[in-house]
């Protein structure tokens, strides 16, 4: 008896996650759901990377799931998309079909694999203005008091989530509780895939002038044309950040713009890679497969693990 009913396929940007989940999903009669927070939102096409004519292998469909599922004035997080994710999760599984999560977005990720219990907080204005105005090295030391059992570090370095972690705590000490849907049963195959520095920044810098030569400054102007102001845009980070910044004309050529986004992905790719290794710190077992270019040989690597496990 199989000791999980659903495979996770993650790893840092471009190398090739979503091409080794659609042929796991294609073999082991899945469908893929989505864990990547720019691709649920609707007209953020290419430079996020949805390449949805990638969901099929031999003229054959590989149903997808969580991809463009809201308009972008919303603001969608992890606790819209832990909501979400259950729900499709049980409607896949009811159907007898082995869900295949792919994805990037490593707070998603953890979010469903260690069940984080989230809450919708109250507007508490007094006490969001005293946290800010308190030093980070007060309030992770207040963090450390209420939560002892914290045990990396990753979660006392960043202001906002010490902020949000403690104005969850007050939450539930007035009586909020999380308002989870139903859990079902998660029991992950987890799969990492990642490559060698130097063919990920290759990767990287082939797909950026890609996606530049296939409209992306276009796409960005489009949405912003259609009502979506700079402000959210930029908030979108990346890709959408540094296209708007370049159309505002505060980037002063194609040549900059190609130069800082290079650079900002790398970042990312790496803040990615630092993200899941505290996840095994905190005992998330990930089957890493070999660092090898070949994208044919990991899938075959991939498909065997599975039928191993």
């Amino acid at each position: 008896m199989k000791d999980y009913n659903c495979i996770v396929v993650l790893g840092p940007t471009a190398v090739g996650k979503t091409s080794i989940g659609v042929a796991l999903a294609n073999h082991f009669d899945g469908e893929v759901i989505s864990a990547d927070s720019r691709q649920t939102y609707c007209k953020l096409d290419i430079g996020s990377g949805k390449d949805i004519c990638e969901y099929q292998v031999d003229g054959k469909k590989i149903p997808y799931h969580l991809i463009d599922i809201v308009s972008l004035p919303t603001e969608y997080n992890v606790y819209n998309y832990q909501q979400d994710f259950y729900k499709v999760f049980k409607d896949v599984i009811s159907r007898g079909k082995m869900p295949v999560i792919v994805g990037g977005t490593g707070m998603y990720l953890d979010a469903i694999i260690r069940d984080y219990q989230l809450v919708i907080l109250p507007e508490n204005e007094k006490l969001h203005q005293e946290l800010l105005n308190t030093p980070l090295e007060e309030l992770a030391a207040r963090l450390l008091k209420e939560q002892p059992e914290l045990h990396t570090k990753c979660d006392l370095l960043e202001k906002d989530r010490v902020i949000k972690a403690l104005e969850i705590i007050e939450a539930k000490k007035n009586g909020v509780e999380s308002t989870s849907v139903d859990r079902p049963e998660i029991k992950p195959l987890i799969i990492g895939t990642t490559l060698e520095r130097p063919q990920i920044w290759e990767h990287i810098s082939i797909r950026l002038q890609e996606r530049l030569d296939n409209g992306m400054l276009e796409e960005v102007q489009s949405i912003h044309d259609s009502g979506i102001t700079w402000e959210r845009l930029e908030k979108l980070g990346l890709e959408y950040r540094y296209c708007s910044l370049f159309l505002q004309g505060k980037i002063q050529s194609k040549q900059e713009l190609f130069e800082k986004l290079f650079i900002a992905i790398r970042q990312f790719a790496k803040r990615q890679e630092t993200w899941f290794r505290m996840m095994e710190k905190n005992g998330v077992k990930i089957n890493w497969l070999e660092k090898i270019a070949d994208k044919q040989s990991r899938i075959n690597q991939a498909i065997e693990l599975v039928n191993q496990n």
